[in-house]
């Protein structure tokens, strides 16, 4: 109850069935270089020949709503949320294998060849930066992989440092009385 998934800015098409807003927010080029411009997003890359990116604002105002922030972003874009955020947990999540990320592409149904092909590529680039990754959920089973992310989530917010405001509150009154 307390996750909210961030919605990206991106200059791609809308695809049948996604709503502005909701799924993204569908901007085109040039808008998307002066939010680079100024400064605006927390992070952004050119994938699949297409600009995607995460405005601040978005992630500030729920941190400050004390929400956790689900970002669906690229290898790229978690290496500047790594700087930006360095608190931040980062989980890479792998295809069990090669055909079976062509099988889920192709059943999609909503790309093109090229666009698969592009994807394809490219996913074979960013499965080698794994390693830069907090953790790794290979999604063999999508029930199974989401009950990991929770799991992990669980995990981090019983570290101490997630938890040190508390501690801290709790040790005073031990010391009060």
């Amino acid at each position: 109850p307390n996750l909210y998934f961030s919605i990206s800015h991106t200059t791609r098409k809308i695809r049948k069935g996604e709503k502005e807003g909701k799924d993204y927010y569908f901007i085109d080029v040039k808008t998307f270089k002066k939010m680079i411009e100024k400064k605006q997003l927390a992070e952004w890359a050119r994938v699949h020949n297409n600009y995607y990116g995460t405005s601040k604002k978005e992630i500030n105002t729920n941190i400050s709503k004390g929400f956790d922030i689900l970002l669906d972003i690229d290898v790229q874009g978690a290496s500047q949320i790594k700087k930006n955020y360095p608190e931040s947990i980062h989980i890479f999540i792998m295809p069990p294998s090669f055909e079976e990320l062509e099988k889920r592409l192709r059943g999609r149904g909503d790309l093109e060849e090229s666009n698969i092909k592009i994807r394809l590529n490219n996913a074979k680039k960013e499965i080698e930066k794994w390693f830069k990754y907090d953790y790794v959920i290979i999604n063999e089973n999508l029930k199974d992989s989401v009950n990991s992310m929770l799991s992990i989530l669980k995990s981090f917010k019983l570290k101490k440092e997630a938890q040190k405001e508390k501690i801290k509150s709790i040790i005073l009154d031990f010391k009060r009385r």
